[in-house]
């Protein structure tokens, strides 16, 4: 739940004049409706999937990018040996946006996730299947420990995969719980951002990234402004002061708000990406 100071400080920007970015490893259906309490424009943009798929608030889609066919298919079979979690996600609307072959095992994992996406969740066995109809994903997952997904990201690396893949891990260590995302070759938050900022005519040094975890480490590199909330792992955190980016309070410290009041403290001529 997004906080009333949250909430207030990304309103003022955006009446300041500032674009407010809403960049996500999750989905446009489910990322929407955390976000539209806030009261941002309907034109804000929302660069979900963790930069496969971007698109307005309203959900007008100005970019997307998919994972070849038979790269999907592949990674189905490959994927098993690492808990059979495996989970794609297709820019379609309503059922079998998630695909899963086995929901018992999702649901051991990532229970929570599982609920609150249920409606939007196929089982198909094998997982193969899922891609006879001849519609690419935009996105891979799967998830596990974060030893285990160390493991499965070491072995991807080093498979014929490595070069039809880009990954990026999402790992939540006090709960010993990582996600490992497949994206087509090249994707990030920062390649879709930098699409955006090319769109704007703004330059890296006219933007201001707010992250957290790993797979906001790209987006961070690339903006001229760069803030790591005070809830990032520890390495993470040592990774961001040797880079020089800016260590924000945590997220129950309503660390989002205090960055962006200074933003408009400073009158500072910026896009905010969060």
């Amino acid at each position: 739940m997004i906080s009333e100071r949250n909430r207030r400080a990304l309103r003022q920007a955006e009446s300041a004049g500032v674009e407010i970015v809403i960049a996500t490893g999750r989905r446009q259906a489910y990322a929407a409706p955390l976000i539209e309490p806030i009261g941002l424009k309907a034109e804000t943009v929302l660069i979900t999937s963790n930069g496969t798929v971007t698109r307005t608030l309203a959900g007008e889609r100005m970019d997307r990018t998919l994972l070849p066919i038979e790269t999907a298919r592949g990674l189905s079979g490959a994927l098993r040996q690492f808990g059979g979690t495996a989970i794609f996600t297709f820019d379609r609307d309503g059922r079998g946006e998630l695909v899963v072959e086995s929901l018992e095992q999702v649901h051991a994992r990532i229970a929570l996730w599982v609920d609150a996406n249920r409606p939007w969740i196929e089982v198909v066995e094998p997982l193969e299947r899922a891609f006879d109809a001849g519609e690419p994903p935009v996105q891979g997952m799967i998830c596990g420990t974060v030893e285990d997904m160390d493991r499965a990201e070491a072995w991807l690396a080093a498979s014929p995969y490595a070069e039809k893949i880009e990954m990026h891990q999402t790992q939540y260590p006090a709960r010993n719980l990582s996600i490992l995302d497949i994206l087509p070759p090249g994707c990030s938050k920062a390649v879709a951002l930098g699409r955006l900022a090319e769109r704007r005519g703004l330059q890296a040094d006219e933007i201001m990234a707010i992250g957290d975890n790993y797979n906001d480490a790209e987006m961070l590199k690339f903006a001229g402004h760069a803030v790591l909330m005070g809830n990032a792992t520890a390495e993470l955190q040592v990774v961001g002061r040797e880079l020089g980016w800016r260590i924000a309070p945590t997220n129950d410290e309503d660390g989002v708000a205090q960055v962006v009041e200074d933003v408009l403290c400073n009158q500072l001529n910026v896009s905010v990406v969060e």
